[in-house]
């Protein structure tokens, strides 16, 4: 049957099938994307919130950025920003405060 759902979401299958096996190719690849959809659900409802504040939504956008980068390098984000919360006022304003990303937080907090 041509015009049925079933036909439908078999065109779809077919049409998408590089992109729904391309899990198949590389072990490291997940097979679905619950974890990023879990991570950004916060971000996603909260959004109505800053409908009419840039700045509400670009600090938020921040925050979430720095958090999900501490869970990616494998960071306790409290511990972190903790950390960074304690260095940062110790710092000269031009200073280079790359060492207090999370991502090179792990590599000091591993030394």
């Amino acid at each position: 049957m041509p015009d049925s759902k079933l036909s439908d979401a078999e065109s779809y299958t077919l049409n998408q099938w590089d992109y729904l096996t391309r899990y198949t190719e590389d072990g490291n690849m997940p097979i679905d994307n619950n974890l990023l959809e879990r991570d950004i659900r916060t971000f996603a409802t909260g959004r109505k919130s800053w409908l009419f504040s840039v700045d509400g939504a670009k600090a938020s956008a921040i925050a979430y950025s720095l958090v999900l980068t501490c869970r990616a390098s494998r960071v306790e984000p409290l511990a972190w920003l903790r950390h960074f919360l304690t260095e940062l006022p110790q710092r000269a304003v031009d200073t280079d405060i790359d060492d207090l990303l999370p991502f090179n937080f792990a590599k000091t907090a591993a030394a």
